[in-house]
Protein backbone atom coordinates (compact mmCIF):
# COMPACT_ATOMS: atom_id res chain seq x y z
CA UNK A 1 0.00 0.00 0.00
CA UNK A 2 1.44 3.37 -0.99
CA UNK A 3 1.82 6.12 1.57
CA UNK A 4 -0.33 9.24 1.68
CA UNK A 5 2.67 11.33 0.65
CA UNK A 6 3.35 9.14 -2.40
CA UNK A 7 -0.31 9.21 -3.44
CA UNK A 8 -0.31 13.01 -3.24
CA UNK A 9 2.90 13.20 -5.29
CA UNK A 10 1.30 11.00 -7.95
CA UNK A 11 -1.73 13.27 -7.92
CA UNK A 12 0.53 16.26 -8.38
CA UNK A 13 2.24 14.55 -11.31
CA UNK A 14 -1.09 13.78 -12.94
CA UNK A 15 -2.44 17.32 -12.59
CA UNK A 16 0.90 18.81 -13.68
CA UNK A 17 0.75 16.73 -16.86
CA UNK A 18 -2.85 17.73 -17.54
CA UNK A 19 -2.26 21.40 -16.86
CA UNK A 20 0.90 21.52 -18.99
CA UNK A 21 -1.00 19.87 -21.84
CA UNK A 22 -3.88 22.32 -21.53
CA UNK A 23 -1.50 25.28 -21.47
CA UNK A 24 0.21 24.09 -24.68
CA UNK A 25 -3.07 24.18 -26.62
CA UNK A 26 -4.12 26.97 -28.94
CA UNK A 27 -7.78 26.36 -28.05
CA UNK A 28 -9.23 28.97 -25.66
CA UNK A 29 -11.53 26.45 -24.01
CA UNK A 30 -8.56 24.34 -23.01
CA UNK A 31 -7.00 27.34 -21.33
CA UNK A 32 -10.24 28.09 -19.50
CA UNK A 33 -10.20 24.53 -18.15
CA UNK A 34 -6.98 25.38 -16.31
CA UNK A 35 -9.08 27.20 -13.72
CA UNK A 36 -9.77 23.70 -12.36
CA UNK A 37 -6.27 22.22 -12.66
CA UNK A 38 -3.64 24.87 -11.97
CA UNK A 39 -4.95 25.90 -8.51
CA UNK A 40 -4.62 22.27 -7.33
CA UNK A 41 -0.92 21.93 -8.09
CA UNK A 42 0.74 23.58 -5.10
CA UNK A 43 -1.77 22.29 -2.51
CA UNK A 44 -1.13 18.73 -3.69
CA UNK A 45 2.64 19.19 -3.67
CA UNK A 46 2.65 20.93 -0.29
CA UNK A 47 0.44 18.22 1.23
CA UNK A 48 2.78 15.55 -0.11
CA UNK A 49 5.74 17.25 1.57
CA UNK A 50 3.89 17.90 4.82
CA UNK A 51 2.89 14.24 5.10
CA UNK A 52 6.34 12.89 4.18
CA UNK A 53 7.97 11.33 7.24
CA UNK A 54 11.35 12.64 6.18
CA UNK A 55 10.07 16.22 6.39
CA UNK A 56 9.81 15.93 10.18
CA UNK A 57 13.58 16.28 10.46
CA UNK A 58 14.16 18.30 7.30
CA UNK A 59 15.83 21.69 7.79
CA UNK A 60 14.35 22.88 4.49
CA UNK A 61 10.73 21.71 4.76
CA UNK A 62 9.29 24.72 6.56
CA UNK A 63 10.67 27.37 4.20
CA UNK A 64 9.76 25.26 1.15
CA UNK A 65 6.18 25.00 2.40
CA UNK A 66 6.10 28.80 2.76
CA UNK A 67 7.47 29.12 -0.77
CA UNK A 68 4.83 26.73 -2.09
CA UNK A 69 2.05 28.76 -0.46
CA UNK A 70 3.37 31.88 -2.20
CA UNK A 71 3.66 29.89 -5.44
CA UNK A 72 0.00 28.90 -5.13
CA UNK A 73 -0.97 32.58 -4.92
CA UNK A 74 1.21 33.30 -7.94
CA UNK A 75 -0.31 30.43 -9.92
CA UNK A 76 -3.80 31.77 -9.37
CA UNK A 77 -2.82 35.34 -10.23
CA UNK A 78 -1.20 34.25 -13.49
CA UNK A 79 -4.41 32.61 -14.66
CA UNK A 80 -5.27 36.17 -15.67
CA UNK A 81 -3.54 37.91 -18.54
CA UNK A 82 -3.67 41.54 -17.44
CA UNK A 83 -0.55 43.49 -16.41
CA UNK A 84 -1.96 43.70 -12.88
CA UNK A 85 -2.25 39.89 -12.78
CA UNK A 86 1.37 39.56 -13.84
CA UNK A 87 2.45 42.06 -11.19
CA UNK A 88 0.62 40.19 -8.42
CA UNK A 89 1.92 36.85 -9.66
CA UNK A 90 5.54 38.01 -9.88
CA UNK A 91 5.31 39.56 -6.41
CA UNK A 92 3.95 36.31 -4.97
CA UNK A 93 6.68 34.25 -6.59
CA UNK A 94 9.32 36.70 -5.38
CA UNK A 95 8.06 36.17 -1.83
CA UNK A 96 8.23 32.42 -2.38
CA UNK A 97 11.81 32.60 -3.61
CA UNK A 98 12.73 34.75 -0.62
CA UNK A 99 11.55 31.87 1.56
CA UNK A 100 13.53 29.35 -0.49
CA UNK A 101 16.66 31.49 -0.24
CA UNK A 102 16.30 31.89 3.53
CA UNK A 103 16.11 28.13 3.99
CA UNK A 104 18.99 27.39 1.64
CA UNK A 105 21.35 29.98 3.09
CA UNK A 106 20.70 28.66 6.59
CA UNK A 107 22.22 25.36 5.37
CA UNK A 108 25.05 26.86 3.34
CA UNK A 109 28.58 25.58 3.42
CA UNK A 110 31.00 27.70 5.44
CA UNK A 111 33.09 29.04 3.86
CA UNK A 112 31.01 28.85 0.70
CA UNK A 113 32.66 28.23 -2.65
CA UNK A 114 31.99 31.34 -4.78
CA UNK A 115 32.22 29.42 -8.07
CA UNK A 116 28.57 28.34 -8.06
CA UNK A 117 27.05 31.78 -7.40
CA UNK A 118 29.48 33.31 -9.92
CA UNK A 119 28.32 30.84 -12.60
CA UNK A 120 24.66 31.67 -11.89
CA UNK A 121 25.43 35.40 -12.05
CA UNK A 122 27.14 34.92 -15.41
CA UNK A 123 24.15 33.01 -16.80
CA UNK A 124 21.83 35.73 -15.52
CA UNK A 125 23.97 38.44 -17.15
CA UNK A 126 23.86 36.62 -20.48
CA UNK A 127 20.13 35.88 -20.57
CA UNK A 128 18.24 38.41 -18.46
CA UNK A 129 19.10 41.82 -20.00
CA UNK A 130 17.43 41.05 -23.34
CA UNK A 131 14.16 40.14 -21.66
CA UNK A 132 14.31 43.11 -19.32
CA UNK A 133 14.92 45.52 -22.20
CA UNK A 134 12.03 43.98 -24.14
CA UNK A 135 9.81 44.31 -21.08
CA UNK A 136 10.82 47.94 -20.70
CA UNK A 137 9.68 48.62 -24.26
CA UNK A 138 6.41 46.67 -24.16
CA UNK A 139 5.40 47.03 -20.50
CA UNK A 140 7.46 49.79 -18.86
CA UNK A 141 5.39 49.70 -15.67
CA UNK A 142 6.25 46.04 -15.13
CA UNK A 143 9.95 46.27 -16.03
CA UNK A 144 11.28 47.22 -12.54
CA UNK A 145 9.22 44.45 -10.93
CA UNK A 146 10.44 41.96 -13.50
CA UNK A 147 14.04 43.01 -12.90
CA UNK A 148 13.71 42.51 -9.15
CA UNK A 149 11.99 39.16 -9.57
CA UNK A 150 14.62 38.00 -12.04
CA UNK A 151 17.37 38.83 -9.55
CA UNK A 152 15.73 37.05 -6.64
CA UNK A 153 15.08 34.01 -8.82
CA UNK A 154 18.77 33.90 -9.69
CA UNK A 155 19.42 34.22 -5.97
CA UNK A 156 17.59 30.94 -5.35
CA UNK A 157 19.75 29.16 -7.91
CA UNK A 158 22.89 30.73 -6.45
CA UNK A 159 21.92 29.70 -2.91
CA UNK A 160 21.28 26.15 -4.11
CA UNK A 161 24.92 25.89 -5.24
CA UNK A 162 26.32 26.45 -1.75
CA UNK A 163 24.43 23.90 0.34
CA UNK A 164 26.71 22.32 2.92
CA UNK A 165 27.57 18.66 3.47
CA UNK A 166 25.02 18.40 6.30
CA UNK A 167 22.42 18.26 3.53
CA UNK A 168 22.53 14.83 1.84
CA UNK A 169 23.99 14.77 -1.66
CA UNK A 170 20.71 13.57 -3.22
CA UNK A 171 18.89 16.50 -1.62
CA UNK A 172 21.50 18.94 -2.91
CA UNK A 173 21.18 17.55 -6.45
CA UNK A 174 17.38 17.74 -6.45
CA UNK A 175 17.37 21.26 -5.06
CA UNK A 176 19.96 22.56 -7.50
CA UNK A 177 18.26 20.95 -10.50
CA UNK A 178 14.90 22.35 -9.38
CA UNK A 179 16.33 25.85 -8.99
CA UNK A 180 17.92 25.58 -12.44
CA UNK A 181 14.64 24.48 -14.01
CA UNK A 182 12.91 27.44 -12.32
CA UNK A 183 15.39 29.72 -14.09
CA UNK A 184 14.68 27.97 -17.38
CA UNK A 185 10.91 28.17 -16.92
CA UNK A 186 10.93 31.88 -16.18
CA UNK A 187 13.36 32.54 -19.03
CA UNK A 188 10.90 30.85 -21.39
CA UNK A 189 8.05 32.83 -19.84
CA UNK A 190 9.88 36.11 -20.40
CA UNK A 191 10.65 35.10 -23.98
CA UNK A 192 7.01 34.25 -24.64
CA UNK A 193 5.52 37.31 -22.95
CA UNK A 194 7.97 40.08 -23.81
CA UNK A 195 10.36 39.09 -26.60
CA UNK A 196 8.42 37.10 -29.20
CA UNK A 197 5.64 38.89 -31.05
CA UNK A 198 3.83 35.67 -31.99
CA UNK A 199 4.98 32.90 -29.65
CA UNK A 200 3.94 29.35 -30.54
CA UNK A 201 1.26 27.76 -28.37
CA UNK A 202 3.56 24.95 -27.24
CA UNK A 203 5.92 27.43 -25.58
CA UNK A 204 3.47 28.04 -22.76
CA UNK A 205 3.31 24.29 -22.26
CA UNK A 206 7.10 24.21 -21.99
CA UNK A 207 6.95 27.00 -19.41
CA UNK A 208 4.45 25.08 -17.32
CA UNK A 209 6.14 21.70 -17.63
CA UNK A 210 9.52 23.06 -16.54
CA UNK A 211 7.87 25.02 -13.71
CA UNK A 212 6.06 21.95 -12.40
CA UNK A 213 9.25 19.91 -12.55
CA UNK A 214 11.14 22.68 -10.75
CA UNK A 215 8.66 22.85 -7.89
CA UNK A 216 8.62 19.06 -7.59
CA UNK A 217 12.41 18.83 -7.39
CA UNK A 218 12.66 21.61 -4.81
CA UNK A 219 10.08 19.77 -2.70
CA UNK A 220 11.94 16.51 -3.24
CA UNK A 221 15.15 18.17 -2.10
CA UNK A 222 13.42 19.39 1.05
CA UNK A 223 12.12 15.89 1.81
CA UNK A 224 15.47 14.25 1.13
CA UNK A 225 17.24 16.75 3.36
CA UNK A 226 15.56 14.97 6.25
CA UNK A 227 17.47 11.78 5.45
CA UNK A 228 20.72 10.97 7.20
CA UNK A 229 23.79 11.88 5.08
CA UNK A 230 25.68 8.92 3.66
CA UNK A 231 28.10 7.53 6.18
CA UNK A 232 26.29 9.09 9.13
Amino acid sequence: MISTSTALRLGYGAFATIDSTLSASSKPQWHRARRWTKPLLMPLLAASLATDRRARTSPLARTVLVGQAAGWAGDIALLGDEPSDFAVGASAFAAGHAAYIAGLLAQRQRPANPAGPAAVAALWAVGAPRTLLAARRSAPVLAPLLGGYSAILAGTAAAATVLGPEVPAAARRSTLTGAGLFLLSDSLLGLRKFVLSSPPAWLEGAVMASYCAAQYLIADGAARSGEAPAGA
